[in-house]
């Protein structure tokens, strides 16, 4: 499902804890700010060199999800109020799960 905004961007959905990930790396999150959830951020993920491997926008509760390889990651969100970023190592497949809080 492609979001209304015109961006291309899947549209996002709460990722449950037991997600099953069927073998698979998820790096999925949170993005907030003021205290809570922020939506609507653009959420891009970035490999170890810094270079672009994804983006997505984040849902109205500002959950994001992506399937990515094994490694090394920089999760950033961009919203009108402000970026953040946080990193994850995402060494073997499962749910590894991020907050990015937005300043």
């Amino acid at each position: 499902m492609m979001s209304d905004d015109g961006c291309g961007a899947p549209v996002q959905t709460a990722t449950p804890a037991d997600l099953d990930t069927r073998g698979q790396v998820v790096v999925a999150g949170r993005v907030t700010g003021d205290g809570g959830p922020l939506g609507g951020a653009y959420v891009r993920l970035l490999n170890s060199d810094g270079e672009f491997a994804g983006e997505v926008q984040a849902s109205g509760d500002g959950d994001f999800r992506f399937y990515a390889a094994p490694g090394s990651w920089v999760v950033r969100a961009l919203h009108r109020t402000g970026t953040g970023e946080a990193s994850v190592t995402a060494a073997d497949p499962g749910l590894h799960q991020v907050t990015i809080a937005v300043a």
